[in-house]
């Protein structure tokens, strides 16, 4: 990893005397006198948390390079849903799974879902959305919120006749896109494709007048990636290493969940990945050669906005929708509550407001995007919006270390088209990660991030940590009702048996934990069912049966 600065009250006070303001100053800059900023929102799709340059020497990303070294990175960016659909609505809505109920890729309903562009309509900026949709229903149709509207239905797709039948070629049958109501034809590749759009609309077709906010929504890097003719082979001497714990060995199975043992040989498992023979190190080529397009669009809106004298008055951000595993504990793709999967690359940059060189390690969710733009514009947050605006600690108008940050929670459901992972529920409070699993036979997961990054040691059983365990535990249930105060576990329609295929060579199922095993007729028997306390814990240790206090009504569930 290359070198950056760390400590962000000195960037800022040294960017403020460079400035001849105080760091107050430079807070003001969103004073209702200032011109409103502009505002671009570029949304990639399955990018792993450091799939950049500057954090990955063997990449070439150069514009999004540049956009960090003028602007902040935040490390600790995660979002509350790793999965597309999920994340997406709770980026536009600024609410999470649970409450907007758009909870899977398959067809969750929009209906009564506001998205935060419609109230930056209302105080008079015009607005974009050129790419990726993939919310609720399938279907391209224009969306309320925006006044200039590019998509496609679902996932898209790289080129014009990808996954067409020969026939349908033959006839000259194309994908198409979604401009303003009407259906047009793809003509290229989607990266160049969706910013030509928005460059034009930039250029040509917004009202310059009024401030604007772009959302531009690539395809790019989603599996399976496809790089344009101009960057095939751009990576072909390159070496990508894979996490250790990608390795199949007892000393990474430790600890971990039977799920993840079982899902190496699966649909998401690095022995089985997309259920065919292709080997993570060569995938990586081309998904990150599918990334050089998105550098370079990045480049051409930068472009733009520095010959337009519209550099100093907008906000660019750059942000993924969810992470990617490239074989971390024996998975891919995402998912699950691990790091790989939850955390996010995040680069702001706006010249003014936020300062230039910096790495801020306060954490930000994707719940947090929707509320932290409309405060960039000057518009108060609505009553449904259930995270919160990171603009103050972002712009160095209050320290970091004087911010509160709320409690990390993560949500996923299980999906029937891709069962190898189960309905997942974590916590993360300062550095410890909590993981509980729903509707599966299967152990808990408790990390100690701070030490442990890679989550390698389970400190589940660990006796030092059961009031860590017991405190999260019930923080999470807390915390996990929806906005009505229940607690519910979602799902959508069935409509085939979903990816279960395993490879017939691979590895077979994961045995159960040992500690599982016993003799029957144990006298601990119940122990199991009861609440974790000290008493029990210390009746364990020392073989004996343990009898719960009457009057400890929780125990006796």
């Amino acid at each position: 990893m290359k070198p950056r600065k760390h400590l962000l009250g000195v960037a800022i006070a040294a960017f403020a005397t460079m400035l001849s303001v105080s760091p107050m100053t430079l807070a003001r800059e969103t004073d209702k006198k200032s011109p409103p900023r502009n505002m671009v929102f570029i949304l990639v799709d399955d990018l792993r948390f450091d799939g950049m340059g500057f954090l990955q020497s063997e990449l070439q990303t150069p514009n999004i390079d540049q956009l960090a070294k003028g602007g902040a990175y935040f490390p600790n960016a995660v979002v509350t849903s790793a999965l597309c659909s999920p994340s997406r609505a709770t980026i536009l809505t600024g609410q999470t799974a649970r409450t907007h109920g758009v909870i899977d890729n398959n067809n969750s309903s929009e209906e009564g879902l506001t998205f935060f562009p419609r109230y930056l309509q209302q105080a008079g900026y015009q607005t974009a959305l050129i790419g990726k949709w993939h919310m609720g229903a399938e279907t391209d149709e224009p969306r309320p919120g925006f006044d200039k509207w590019v998509s496609f239905k679902g996932q898209g797709n790289y080129f014009p006749t990808d996954f067409l039948s020969p026939a349908a070629m033959k006839s000259g049958v194309v994908h198409t896109l979604n401009v303003d109501g009407k259906l047009v034809p793809q003509k290229g590749y989607i990266t160049d494709e969706l910013t030509d759009y928005a460059m034009n609309w930039l250029e040509k077709e917004r009202d310059t007048s009024k401030p604007f906010f772009l959302y531009l929504s690539h395809k790019a890097v989603h599996n399976f990636p496809k790089p344009p003719e101009r960057y095939k082979g751009q990576y072909k001497n390159a070496t990508f290493k894979l996490p250790d714990s990608a390795a199949d060995t007892p000393e990474n199975k430790i600890g971990k969940p039977m799920w993840v043992q079982n899902q190496r040989n699966s649909w998401h498992g690095l022995d089985f990945f997309y259920h065919s023979n292709v080997k993570m190190t060569d995938y990586l080529k081309d998904y990150y050669a599918t990334l050089s397009p998105v550098d370079d669009s990045v480049g051409r809106i930068m472009e733009y906005l520095r010959k337009n004298n519209l550099e100093k008055n907008t906000m660019v951000v750059f942000y993924s929708d969810n992470g990617y595993l490239i074989g971390d504990h024996g998975l891919i793709d995402k998912r699950n509550a691990y790091e790989g999967s939850i955390k996010v690359p995040l680069v702001v940059y706006a010249p003014g407001l936020i300062p230039a060189g910096v790495t801020n390690p306060v954490r930000v969710r994707n719940l947090d995007i929707a509320p932290t733009l409309l405060d960039v514009a000057g518009i108060e947050a609505p009553p449904q919006f259930e995270g919160q605006s990171v603009l103050e600690v972002a712009s160095g108008r209050l320290p970091v270390g004087d911010w509160k940050v709320p409690d990390f929670v993560y949500e996923y459901y299980w999906e029937w088209t891709y069962p190898m992972t189960p309905t997942t529920f974590a916590i993360q409070r300062d550095q410890m990660k909590y993981i509980q699993y729903q509707g599966v036979w299967d152990i808990e997961e408790l990390y100690d991030l701070e030490s442990d990054p890679r989550e390698m040691h389970n400190l589940i059983d660990e006796p030092r940590y059961l009031e860590t365990k017991t405190a999260l535990r019930k923080a999470l249930f807390e915390q996990m009702a929806n906005a009505d105060g229940k607690h519910v576990v979602p799902f959508t329609e069935r409509y085939s048996r979903g990816a279960v295929r395993r490879h017939r060579e691979g590895p077979g199922a994961a045995p159960f934990p040992d500690q599982w095993l016993v003799e029957p007729n144990r006298l601990d028997r119940f122990n199991d069912q009861l609440a974790d306390t000290p008493a029990k814990l210390k009746a364990e240790q020392e073989g004996r049966i343990y009898f719960p206090d009457a009057d400890d009504t929780r125990s006796q569930r």
